[in-house]
């Protein structure tokens, strides 16, 4: 998720272990320890435009590492807190606020490698958009009253918010993928895999994409009182001998496509105007195809040269006029 987010998470469960004597100091090591494990953005380089694919959400994320990415950013702030915190309490505000951050990035669509180095799979359970400011401010004052009157019930309220509006994303997205299912039903289709996603900001309306035969088929679904569709487009399934069918077998472009496939998560689209392998997971508008990210691929390189990184995240007034609609019921069918 976001900063502000993984930073206040991290805060409200190291606040709800502190006393009312050292609630601030408390609070600002669970929001440093919050923000940590994304310091592994660090990692790329200016020729491999994957590989902070690779590396983003990887080991710093991981179950795994939690004590120890706890123990190296206690032994960094300790020497600032020292004269109000003992090492051990710098420590237990440190695991509180760092663990809270793999665990909220898995609630997002973009893919977490929680359990490395004994899995790489990226776990995604899609309760929550990367960024939700109904989960975050309420939080944010929470903390803030916590602070103010020194008083641990508001953090422990702070608490209970976040993890009542994540459960609150897991029910809207059972609503949503039932209706999902009937969606595809509808139209005579098989739904061999679906993933739903939530669109920015909100857990009213949800990205659909499934597939069925050789497409993925692009829909969004508006789960308010009442569940509805917003129908959406359709792409063919990326595939290597109907779209790049000159690409060299053992090229470094096509390592550099299947590094995405993993990051994708297997939904690989294709954009022939740019030669472009996207990710069909994220578009600005919930029922629409328009890649977000993806790869440029140039088959005159041959076989050393790496794919291009390509992105856009350009919302138009039209695109978020449509979203808006959508978001209020407005552009939706009953289902």
């Amino acid at each position: 998720m976001d900063p502000i987010s993984q930073g206040t998470v991290g805060a409200a469960f190291a606040q709800s272990a502190a006393d009312k004597k050292n609630i601030v100091k408390i609070s600002v090591v669970g929001f440093l320890a919050g923000l940590a494990p994304d310091l592994d953005v660090l990692i790329q380089s200016p020729t491999d435009p994957v590989l902070f694919l690779e590396y983003h959400r990887q080991f710093t994320h991981s179950l795994f590492f939690i004590p120890f990415g706890a123990l190296i950013v206690a032994a960094l702030v300790f020497p600032l807190v020292k004269k109000y915190l003992s090492f051990k309490t710098t420590y237990v505000a440190s695991f509180l606020g760092y663990a809270t951050h793999g665990l909220l990035d898995a609630c997002t669509s973009y893919g977490t490698v929680l359990f490395w180095p004994f899995s790489n799979e990226r776990i995604t359970w899609n309760n929550i958009s990367i960024v939700d400011p109904l989960l975050t401010i309420p939080a944010l004052i929470l903390l803030a009253l916590a602070v103010k009157t020194n008083r641990r019930r508001f953090s422990f309220l702070a608490v209970g918010w976040i993890v009542s509006y994540l459960a609150l994303g897991f029910v809207q997205y059972e609503r949503a993928l039932s209706s999902g299912f009937k969606l595809a039903q509808s139209r005579g289709h098989s739904a061999e895999r679906m993933t739903l996603k939530p669109s920015f900001g909100n857990l009213i309306l949800w990205k659909s994409i499934y597939q069925h035969g050789d497409s993925f088929y692009v829909d969004a679904i508006r789960a308010g009182r009442t569940l509805t569709w917003c129908r959406g487009e359709s792409i063919k399934i990326f595939d290597y001998q109907y779209h790049l069918p000159d690409l060299e077998e053992n090229s470094q472009q096509k390592e550099d496509i299947e590094r995405f496939r993993w990051f994708s998560q297997d939904y690989l689209g294709f954009q022939g105007d740019k030669n472009l392998v996207t990710d069909v997971r994220y578009s600005m508008v919930p029922n629409q195809i328009a890649p977000m990210w993806g790869l440029v691929i140039d088959e005159r390189q041959g076989t050393n040269g790496h794919a291009a990184w390509w992105e856009s995240r350009d919302l138009d007034d039209e695109s978020l006029t449509l979203f808006m609609e959508m978001l209020l019921g407005r552009k939706c069918t009953a289902t």
